[in-house]
């Protein structure tokens, strides 16, 4: 059973790569959406919505694209999510059953699921991927997160 949108899916893989990627340059939009096998306006939303969350801070230029706003073991990972769901689920139907029981016991269940994620961290899942070894030539790269 899915629990998370493709949207917080893409949002937590695009913060967890900058997160990697961003040293010593910004991760340009195009490089990240490459990574992530999407077309790269796929991803300008999503990543805007982060940038105005203070998640990612993006930099404009010929050298620019994102990177992180904050450091990686600051930012959860139910933040990406809030940050990019902006509204979804919030609707109501015209199902008086609907709208009084099951929207609540959703309501709850996913504020249970957000807690969850309150305890995992974009540094969390950046160390997973490297014991994966998910982004092979991340093993050059000095990490200087403090």
């Amino acid at each position: 059973m899915m629990l998370l949108c493709r949207r917080g899916m893409l949002a937590l893989a695009a913060v967890a790569d900058i997160a990697l990627h961003a040293r010593p340059q910004p991760v340009a939009a195009k490089t990240l959406a490459g990574r992530l096998d999407l077309p790269p306006r796929h991803l300008e939303t999503l990543l805007q919505a982060l940038v105005r969350a203070d998640i990612l801070k993006g930099i404009r230029g010929p050298r620019g694209g994102y990177e992180l706003a904050r450091e990686r073991r600051r930012i959860s990972a139910a933040e990406v999510i809030r940050a990019v769901m902006n509204g979804e689920g919030e609707s109501k139907t015209e199902s008086r059953f609907v709208d009084t029981v099951i929207g609540p016991l959703i309501e709850r269940a996913g504020q249970a699921f957000l807690g969850e994620l309150e305890l995992v961290t974009i540094d969390d899942i950046c160390r997973q991927a490297g014991e994966k070894k998910i982004f092979l030539d991340e093993s050059a790269k000095p990490d200087f997160t403090i």
